[in-house]
């Protein structure tokens, strides 16, 4: 598929994510029909798209039989919990979307003839043995601990859509998406950036897990966004990365995000997660070469229309404790 894509399925379309890419295809032209149950979402994210021409939103559970919606050129499956407290809050439903959900977003993909876009996740390479990931290394994944419901629905999900490809004949690409931090991000979603953004602003302890010399590469999410689209416009099966490849460590990211705030926070550590990956960075090397994509919005200005993003949202909510 070459061609930009005139409608485009977008499930999980009210999350952090989801809202941003619905929006990207708006302002390409295409079409877009939004699917969430918002288990871990809200419309609040796209409510600013619902007044204009071309966005429909529908709720709905992607685990059951999608409902009719009319013709898709590329359906994109993000719909999943993807932070460590909602999926361990919710690992049978976590599973369910990568299972019985990729199933019947693959289906109505097929019955459309349509590209579909799967967005898994660089947790299918656990804590990994490689350095940095590139897309052929199989990973290193507990397979029952408590983060397994997340890391193995998209493992599953990535062998859900080959067997399509393969057997179907399907037009099928597969996204690893890399921490992606930006607006819209749930304060209370577990990950850090927000986390620490919302400690920061408070002048709250920032509380890190572990020794926090563990590293992760973080993505600004309208990179991620062309990642995605880069993808559908090709023919490429994936598995791809698409990430940044600046890695920092979890304590440095803290006080970058400190000093950026100007906050009087102190530095605080707790227990580490189970099996929380030690260092994560992305080989973007076949994005380069193959989707001519890169990320381009550096950490500093990330982190900056993020922190702006939050303090605009802190301070909406004291006017209205005022009120």
């Amino acid at each position: 598929m070459s061609e930009p894509c005139e409608r485009a399925l977008v499930t999980g379309g009210c999350g952090f994510v989801g809202s941003h890419l619905c929006e990207q295809l708006l302002d390409a032209g295409t079409v877009v029909v939004a699917l969430d149950n918002f288990a871990t979402s809200t419309p609040d994210n796209v409510a600013r798209l619902l007044a204009r021409p071309g966005f429909d939103l529908i709720q709905h559970d992607v685990t059951e039989p999608l409902p009719t919606m009319g013709f898709f050129d590329v359906v994109f499956h993000l719909a999943s919990a993807a932070s460590p407290p909602d999926y361990l809050r919710l690992p049978i439903e976590t599973l369910r979307a990568g299972s019985l959900g990729t199933a019947n977003a693959l289906d109505s993909a097929e019955r459309h003839r349509a590209r579909f876009v799967l967005a898994s996740t660089s947790e299918v390479y656990g804590d990994p043995g490689v350095h940095p990931q590139p897309e052929h290394y199989w990973g290193h994944v507990n397979p029952v601990g408590p983060r397994s419901v997340y890391d193995e629905a998209k493992r599953y999900a990535e062998a859900f859509t080959m067997a399509f490809r393969r057997e179907r004949g399907a037009n099928t690409g597969i996204a690893r998406i890399f921490n992606t931090y930006g607006p819209r991000m749930r304060t209370d979603d577990g990950r850090m950036v927000p986390t620490f953004i919302a400690q920061a602003l408070a002048d709250a302890p920032l509380t890190i897990a572990g020794t926090g010399e563990q590293t992760r590469s973080l993505c600004y999410v309208e990179d991620t966004v062309r990642g995605l689209l880069a993808l559908a416009s090709t023919d490429h099966p994936g598995p791809v990365n698409i990430g940044n490849p600046h890695e920092i460590s979890v304590r440095g990211l803290a006080e970058e995000i400190r000093a950026a705030t100007g906050s009087r926070s102190i530095v605080t550590y707790v227990d580490s997660a189970i099996d929380d990956p030690k260092r994560r960075c992305p080989d973007i090397s076949l994005a380069r070469r193959e989707l001519g994509w890169w990320p381009l919005i550096g950490r500093k200005e990330g982190l900056r229309r993020t922190i702006d993003w939050f303090a605009g949202r802190t301070a909406e909510s004291a006017e209205e404790s005022v009120r």
